[in-house]
């Protein structure tokens, strides 16, 4: 449709463990709530939704999404060539993609503005970060032939403006537009905002999330120059917006952003200095330090695993992130959560979306403290 703009959401997986099968249920009420306020945009024209899980396909079906159920295997499925196929035979012109667990705290306002962006250019590109992107709009919607189909859909913006030659601009960075489910710890800060969608919210209610730890760090950050560590994939957008609302010292250690958009974690190269140092001093020791030069700590801890060679499964991944140590198979990770739970401040644990949306939420929801 030239007159509207077609959004098109994948949302599939294989959960496993009962935390996925927890987090998955939360993703899939907070996506029915993001469709919910697509149906009031006006700009916003049909909505697709390819999906393996049944409920959510018969449940957004109820909302007028046409949704294209796929049944593949794991291993099967290939993202790229699927959304090619998809945009070249539906001719779509104005395309608004998605992950499923995408922007939960967006405003109608927000998409509004997307779609009328979209719809008054001739040709180009918009995303809501520069490398690593889970929300992407883009026109005309054949720039997708232009691209070799890529695996997963992190690397598309990045594919399209390399293989396009198009201008990729950024969307405006809100909690909104930053903020995505990807790990437990993005679901705790949803839990505590007040502006989760009442899908969502009530789902949240319902699971056995402790969100005692994650006050105590918010504590901190609305606290009187108190000192907070960053580590993992921290922007430099984030720092600026921590530092014009709050009264908080940083202990910033950034290391490794786009590692997987630019293939670095899928090469080997990916490494980290402060994955050095715990190597050398051990798990215990490196969070007896933090204690000593801070009050709290948000740990994208994906950049030291990939570090450590570490590379557990979905649900052990999950149970780390929230502290679930006893679960765990993996000796190391098992003493590094273990030592991050016992620490006497409050570590958050998860992945990129802590240290970017995640944290943006935060500062917003506590508000200017100057």
């Amino acid at each position: 449709m030239e007159d509207a703009v077609s959004v098109v959401i994948f949302e599939g997986g294989y959960p496993a463990g009962n935390v996925e099968k927890m987090f998955t249920r939360a993703r899939h009420a907070a996506l029915l709530d993001n469709i919910a306020k697509m149906r009031k945009v006006p700009e916003i024209g049909p909505v697709y939704l390819f999906t393996n899980y049944a409920d959510l396909a018969q449940e957004a079906g109820k909302m007028g999404v046409f949704v294209r159920e796929n049944n593949l295997g794991p291993g099967q499925f290939h993202f790229g060539r699927t959304l090619q196929q998809f945009i070249m035979e539906e001719k779509l012109e104005n395309v608004l993609y998605m992950g499923g667990a995408s922007i939960p705290l967006v405003t109608e306002a927000e998409l509004a503005a997307i779609c009328r962006n979209l719809l008054s250019a001739s040709s180009v590109i918009y995303a809501n970060n520069a490398q690593s992107a889970d929300i992407i709009a883009f026109k005309p919607g054949s720039l997708i032939k232009a691209i070799a189909p890529p695996p997963v859909d992190n690397i598309l913006a990045v594919a399209l403006r390399d293989g396009c030659g198009v201008e990729m601009h950024l969307f405006p960075n809100t909690t909104g537009l930053l903020f995505d489910l990807d790990t437990p710890a993005d679901l705790l800060i949803l839990a505590g905002n007040p502006a989760v969608g009442p899908r969502a919210g009530e789902v949240l209610r319902e699971l056995p999330l402790d969100l005692r730890l994650l006050e105590r760090a918010k504590a901190v950050l609305a606290g009187d120059y108190e000192e907070a560590i960053l580590l993992g994939r921290v922007g430099a957008p984030l720092i600026a917006h921590i530092n014009k609302n709050l009264k908080l010292r940083l202990r910033i250690f950034s290391e490794e952003r786009g590692m997987k958009a630019l293939g670095r974690e899928e090469k080997g190269l990916a490494v980290s200095l402060m994955g050095y140092f715990l190597e050398e001093v051990g798990p215990r020791r490196f969070f007896q330090y933090c204690e000593k030069v801070a009050q709290c700590a948000f740990m994208d801890t994906r950049v030291l695993m990939v570090h450590l060679k570490i590379n557990p499964d979905t649900e052990e991944r999950f149970c780390a992130d929230l502290g679930l140590w006893q679960e765990l198979r993996h000796p190391l990770l098992r003493e590094f959560t273990r030592a991050a739970v016992e620490c006497s401040i409050p570590v958050i644990c998860g992945g990129h979306s802590l240290v970017l949306g995640g944290l943006w939420s935060l500062v917003d929801e506590i508000g200017p403290t100057y």
